[in-house]
């Protein structure tokens, strides 16, 4: 694969990142070119105008398997929808960063976009409402841990007093993290969220 870098320039060749969802089928592949984004995933294929790209949302999305990964999701004027995430699967226990590949396909296609006029929506972070109920969760959860952290100390239960010190601990920065860089945002292409991108 074509590694990806920044080359605006007309005529310049097509800029091209690709990552594989899953053990089981192909990669998702996609191509910056002079006409268009240009992408090819499970078995179909399209290219979609810059101009024509509706909206893009940028995220910070871990998983078990990798716990610095980005995702964009593009959505069509017609309708269509398509992903595209900063890791690839490589082994069934690895999945591997694409950082730098990522951040440059996607900072260029920003630019591409912006080049083209395109009056795209761009959010960034997980959408007002899916926030507003991730605090409420973790919220409930910090209650929770109190409440047994209070129970604890009043039992005498040191040992389960430092358990739930610790897990609280962990929480917060595995939580944290997710709930800071996920913070609802709209931006503009000469201003990307540094916090959601590798």
């Amino acid at each position: 694969m074509q590694k990806a870098a920044i080359n605006a320039a007309p005529g310049a060749p097509p800029i091209r990142y690709a990552y594989k969802a899953s053990l089981i089928g192909g990669a998702h592949q996609f191509e910056l070119t002079d006409a268009g984004l240009a992408w090819r995933l499970a078995g179909r294929s399209g290219a979609w105008a810059y101009g024509d790209i509706a909206a893009i949302r940028l995220s910070f999305r871990p998983v078990s398997m990798q716990a610095h990964r980005f995702r964009a999701d593009v959505r069509h004027i017609g309708g269509g929808r398509i992903t595209i995430l900063s890791t690839s699967w490589q082994t069934s226990a690895l999945m591997a960063p694409q950082d730098q590949d990522y951040r440059i396909f996607i900072h260029e296609l920003h630019a591409r976009m912006a080049d083209a006029g395109s009056r795209a929506a761009l959010t960034g972070g997980l959408s007002r409402q899916a926030y507003a109920v991730a605090l409420g969760l973790v919220a409930l959860v910090a209650i929770a841990m109190a409440g047994l952290l209070v129970r604890a100390i009043t039992m005498r239960e040191l040992a389960g007093a430092a358990f739930i010190v610790g897990f609280a601990a962990l929480f917060a920065w595995q939580v944290g993290g997710f709930i800071r860089r996920n913070r609802p945002l709209a931006y503009s292409f000469d201003r990307i969220p540094e916090r959601l991108l590798p």
